[in-house]
């Protein structure tokens, strides 16, 4: 072993000559290097945006194809190659997850289903487009930052600006080297009601709410943090005396699994039933027949004491902030969602005030350009910098009233203006349109100097828009504790 020492320089005669490879410098490096990429560009979360780099390449390329049709998601795959340097495959299963969740992605054909875990149909068969409300959330190009993409042939966001608490509303789970993380799915309608108390400045509370609904009990969340955990229930009802049913069950199982289950715990003795049937489609259902001597409550108590018709899960919140991964709850992690959101709001108005200032500017210089017959002063003039001088000299008496300044590229704008629009000019049009810029202008002013009550109003236009059929899917419950020894559930 002293061959390998990172001090020693020594030759092993019986290596031909050769001198020995350093391995220490190599783990030091390159073993780092692969970690810091498994957790910052495949694993773990942004803070910014709630997605991992995979799911952003996605969006990106949706939005490159968007043109409000449906395509192959095969089309969509293989675009976002151009962007994510990883195989089809992964790409193909990072798709089906974000479309499940039936958030972001509008989906068409077989997608597979949450519920029995049948796959979804290979990916040459099913498509997609973006949802109307990840149009409106998730892009605004003129207040992105972009970056190169891993071949420096196109241009990528480096977050995408989502003004929306997408993280805890999709949820994330990811391993990484050295850490991991799992954060559970929140309610829409909660979220952002949640999202308005903090910019009320309020306390808020939220819980996870899962699309497979059942009951879950959340005194020991701790807020998402590591140590915390929820406790998940089928919900199960007797439909007669002899028969259970299952209509919803615990997030992390599916029918089959869970029936599955169930008839172990049966050969193992701990439940005792006669047979189950699976009349799961769009909504679960799941039949367990008993044999008469049983009984139905008994029975409901043994399936959450033996089988996974009770789970728990362990929640810990890891995200990327800074280029670093961070352990936080999901209170901070609301808090920073709608802090970023609000800045985001105000970046667009910022751009939208600038555009209108920059209309209004022009409109004016127009119509001063042609009311005052600005446009004869250049008709004898033989040069260019003679026609730019002339028409600057022209405006010098109507421009004090301008926000700024008269430059170059707006004496070229007003050369361009044909004879037919000058013959055509109407002033009263041309003062109603310098009128509604004005009142445009007026209103983004009020909204920036008024910003959280604009960003409040905002999150309120989500619910009225999208929250239809977002109401909570899991009942919230304080679980009362299971007798385990009531084995088969035999009557007394």
């Amino acid at each position: 072993m002293e061959d390998f020492n990172e001090n020693t320089n020594t030759a092993d005669p019986n290596l031909d000559g050769d001198s020995l490879v350093k391995i220490t410098g190599m783990y030091k490096d390159w073993f780092l290097d692969y970690a810091s990429y498994v957790i910052l560009e495949r694993a773990v979360p942004a803070i910014n945006d709630g997605l991992k780099p995979v799911q952003r390449r996605i969006l990106h390329s949706m939005k490159d194809l968007d043109d409000g049709r449906y395509n192959k998601v095969a089309n969509i795959v293989g675009h976002t190659m151009q962007y994510h340097p990883h195989g089809d495959a992964s790409i193909a299963d990072a798709m089906v997850q974000v479309g499940q969740k039936e958030l972001m992605i509008d989906a068409q054909g077989n997608w597979g289903n949450i519920l029995t875990g049948d796959r979804a149909a290979a990916s040459r068969y099913i498509e997609a487009r973006l949802s109307k409300f990840a149009l409106e959330v998730v892009f605004s190009p003129k207040v992105t930052k972009w970056q190169l993409s891993y071949d420096g042939r196109k241009k990528e966001p480096v977050h995408l600006p989502v003004k929306f608490p997408l993280l805890l509303a999709q949820g994330a789970e990811g391993i990484a080297v050295g850490l991991s993380t799992k954060i559970l799915p929140h309610n829409f309608i909660e979220l952002i009601n949640a999202s308005i108390q903090h910019l009320k400045g309020k306390g808020f509370t939220i819980h996870p709410d899962f699309q497979t609904g059942g009951i879950i009990d959340v005194q020991n969340y701790n807020d998402g943090n590591r140590g915390g955990k929820i406790r998940a229930r089928a919900k199960i009802s007797q439909l007669d005396k002899s028969t259970l049913v299952i209509n919803e069950i615990p997030y992390g199982t599916t029918t089959s699994g869970l029936i599955e289950n169930i008839l172990k715990a049966n050969e193992r003795g701990k439940i005792k039933i006669k047979k189950i049937e699976d009349n799961t489609a769009a909504a679960v259902e799941i039949l367990i027949h008993l044999p008469s001597d049983i009984s139905p409550d008994k029975t409901i108590d043994a399936l959450y004491a033996f089988t996974d018709c009770e789970n728990s899960i362990s929640p810990l919140g890891c995200v990327i902030i800074d280029n670093k991964p961070n352990f936080i709850g999901v209170s901070e992690m609301l808090r920073l969602s709608t802090d970023n959101t609000v800045e985001l709001l105000k970046k667009e108005l910022e751009v939208q005030l600038g555009e209108l200032e920059s209309q209004w500017h022009y409109a004016s210089l127009e119509r001063i350009f042609i009311e005052n017959r600005i446009y004869r002063d250049i008709e004898e003039v033989s040069t260019w910098e003679g026609v730019l001088k002339a028409i600057d000299d022209g405006l010098k008496s109507f421009t004090k009233n301008l926000k700024r300044a008269v430059i170059e590229e707006d004496l070229v704008r007003l050369t361009e203006i044909r004879i037919k629009r000058i013959s055509k000019f109407d002033i009263d049009k041309a003062q109603q349109k310098i009128d509604a810029l004005e009142a445009d202008i007026a209103e983004v002013k009020n909204n920036l100097e008024h910003l959280i009550g604009y960003a409040i109003r905002y999150f309120k236009h989500l619910i009225k828009t999208y929250g239809s059929g977002k109401e909570r899917k899991s009942e919230i419950r304080i679980f009362d504790e299971v007798d385990a020894n009531q084995g088969c559930g035999s009557k007394s």
